[in-house]
This record gives structure tokens, C-alpha cells and sequence, in this order.
């Protein structure tokens, strides 16, 4: 039975080739040709997904003195997080034109409020990545910017009124420095199986917290616990909801930071699933 496992997970890192090659966007965004994902999951029975949790002593090391090998995320403003790679590739997710006082390489937007995106993105971006697509059909975005590869999950997302918009929103996955990093953007659905396993290996998740514009914190705190994310970032909150939220995951441990910014690796990740609460939020 474990080299069956294997052998599925070669197999699937093995197809993984191909996807990058098909799902690069059209307009030949990113530096080169894309890398295939490492966070993606293995199915080992469907429709459920297993996902590959890396055990701390699995998880791959960098060659001493070989680069940096931390992440460091930054708390903007509402669901704005500044991501920075170790190369120095700074990424904006629902971006709405304050980065934090920089024009990052790479903005991701959202459409369900005006919080959440711009019509005028400083055209110093590179990159600019809508969670929708203008001329309808899901957004793709697959590429590679840097030592960062950026793909999408496209999810649906409630008309004011009343109805689904198909594709409204995406979830933006960034994978850099061997850490996978999620922003579930303006969620307002519960993830299916398949999403899940498109999404694959979460070590860091950026959540909704609010529980009426996105969804339910009963609900989000069930994805959040299937994600099993070592790391969760809220986002998008309003007073007095966090306490309630916090209520929905009785498992996971709690940190206050005093400082909008966290640097992370993959050696530093803590072993029981946390929240991390940066000021401002």
C-alpha cells in the first residue's frame, strides 16, 4: 500500500507538467515558462481529497548559505496582505491601490465589493491578476514570477440580487520558498471536493472572518480546519466578530502579534494548526 501512494504522487507530480504548460495565461505573463505546483493534493480516494502534509523532518531544506528561505507577510487593510518572497518578489492580494506605500510586482483582485479591487492599478504592476474574467468564463492565471508560481481556483460568488455569479471569485495560491500559500478572497460558497484538491496543500491560509458578507464563520471555520493549515491569517473582519470566529476553532492555538508583519519558513511553521491575529487586523 505505500508504494501504491508513492506511485500515485509521482504520477500526479508527473501530470502536473503539462497543466502548467496549458493553464499559462495568454498574454505570456511571468518570467518564462511556469513550474509545476508542489501543493497540490493526492487523491487517494475519491470523491474526498487526501492532502500531503509534510511532516517537519520531511520537509525539504535549503543548501546553507544557498539564499533566504523566509516569507514575509504584512497586514495592509482589510483582505489586502503584502506578500514578499526571498527573492524579493512582493505580491498585493485584493488589491485596491495601497500596498503599503509600494507598487508590489504582482496585485491580485477580487470583485465582490470595491474593497477589494481598482478599476486603476499603478501601472508600475506588472502583474495584475483579476479573480474574474472580464470576458466571462473563469479567470486562469498560471504563472511564474520570480521564485514565486501564482495560480487561481475560481469559486462562485452571490448577485445583489439574489442568484450565483459562476466564477465571480478566485482563490489566489502562491508557492515560494517551498511554503504554499492561500487568500480565499471574498468566499461565499462552501469549497466542493474538487476545489479542494485543485487548491491542494495549504500551509498558510488568508481567511474571511466577517461571517455575512463572505459566509458563515461556522462554515469557514470547517474549511479552515479541513485545510489543516499550520498558519491562519484572518482578513476581512468587523468588531466584535473575531471572538466568534476564534469560538469555531477550539483546536487551534491563538497569537497576538504586535507587529503587522510575520516572517515564516518552512522550519519555523509551528506543529499545532495556529491563528495569528497582526496588529491592525
Amino acid at each position: 500500500m505505500p508504494r501504491f501512494r508513492l506511485l500515485l504522487a509521482l504520477l500526479a507530480l508527473l501530470a502536473l507538467s503539462p497543466l502548467a504548460e496549458a493553464q499559462s495565461p495568454p498574454d505570456g505573463a511571468g518570467s518564462g515558462r511556469s513550474q509545476p505546483s508542489t501543493c497540490h493534493a493526492v487523491a487517494e480516494a475519491l470523491p474526498t481529497a487526501t492532502f500531503v502534509a509534510l511532516k517537519r523532518e520531511a520537509r525539504p531544506r535549503l543548501a546553507a548559505g544557498e539564499r533566504r528561505d523566509e516569507v514575509r507577510i504584512t497586514f495592509i487593510q482589510h483582505a489586502t496582505y503584502l506578500i514578499e518572497s526571498p527573492d524579493g518578489v512582493t505580491i498585493a492580494t485584493d488589491y485596491t491601490g495601497n500596498a503599503g506605500g509600494i507598487v508590489p510586482r504582482v496585485a491580485t483582485m477580487n470583485k465582490a465589493h470595491s474593497t477589494h479591487y481598482t478599476n486603476h492599478p499603478d501601472p508600475g504592476i506588472e502583474h495584475v491578476l483579476r479573480g474574474w474574467n472580464p470576458e466571462g468564463g473563469p479567470a486562469r492565471h498560471y504563472l511564474t514570477v520570480g521564485d514565486v508560481l501564482v495560480r487561481n481556483v475560481p469559486s462562485d460568488i452571490r448577485l445583489w440580487g439574489g442568484g450565483m455569479e459562476k466564477d465571480g471569485n478566485s482563490i489566489f495560491v502562491f508557492e515560494t520558498a517551498g511554503l504554499c500559500i492561500g487568500h480565499l478572497g471574498h468566499l461565499h460558497e462552501k469549497l466542493t471536493d474538487a476545489q479542494f484538491a485543485e487548491i491542494g496543500r495549504l500551509d498558510i491560509v488568508m481567511v474571511p472572518v466577517d461571517g455575512s458578507w463572505t459566509m458563515s464563520q461556522e462554515g469557514m471555520a470547517a474549511m479552515v480546519a479541513r485545510l489543516q493549515s499550520r498558519l491562519v491569517l484572518p482578513m476581512h473582519n468587523f468588531r466584535g466578530r473575531m471572538d466568534r470566529f476564534l469560538a469555531q476553532l477550539p483546536d487551534f492555538a491563538v497569537e497576538r502579534r504586535a507587529s503587522p508583519s510575520l516572517a515564516v519558513s518552512l522550519r519555523s511553521l509551528p506543529k499545532r494548526p495556529t491563528v495569528v491575529l497582526l496588529e491592525g487586523i
